[in-house]
């Protein structure tokens, strides 16, 4: 059971650190079915965003299924499942570290087939990019956190229609 609230912080200049010293324990672990190296995503991904203090990973893998091999290898680095509703039909698997409960970071292991990684990085890179945007990504996440700062399905949904908008605005893929 999850027991971290959501609470919104400003950016902290280390979770770039953070991200990279648990990419060098996961990346070897899945490097056989890696197709790209294993990204930082989400708002700690976005310097001056403010985000939930939780570092949150993507390994791209060539199928999610087979990948099931290295959990154990997963486990002996330090991190736990997390399944999450919908992972089966997203083609990808969620794990934390150190815990469910106190996570400080998430990894979403998932197939190259799937179409969500690759929004994941368009959206933080228009963030990046994008000072506007940013600051009213960066409104609407203390908005809804301090309306309710238990209900993530309500916090997800509330985020949503912002973070169509901006994906329907930037170039499609070729």
């Amino acid at each position: 059971m999850r027991l971290d609230r959501i609470t919104i912080t400003e950016y902290d200049v280390h979770w770039p650190a953070l991200f990279e010293q648990q990419r060098r324990r996961v990346e070897p672990v899945l490097e056989p079915w890696l197709v790209r190296p294993v990204d930082h995503i989400g708002s700690t991904a976005v310097p001056g965003l403010p985000a939930k203090p939780i570092v949150d990973m993507v390994a791209v893998i060539t199928d999610h299924r087979s990948v099931a091999g290295c959990f154990g290898e997963l486990a002996a680095v330090g991190w736990v499942p997390a399944p999450e509703p919908g992972d089966d039909e997203a083609r990808k698997h969620s794990w934390c570290y150190p815990s469910v409960e106190h996570r400080t970071h998430h990894l979403h292991v998932v197939e190259q087939a799937s179409p969500g990684w690759r929004t994941w990085l368009a959206f933080r890179d228009h963030l990046r990019a994008d000072p506007a945007d940013r600051a009213e990504y960066a409104r609407i996440k203390r908005e809804l956190a301090a309306a309710d700062d238990q209900d993530r399905p309500a916090y997800r949904a509330g985020k949503a229609p912002f973070i169509t908008a901006v994906l329907s605005r930037l170039p499609a893929e070729d």
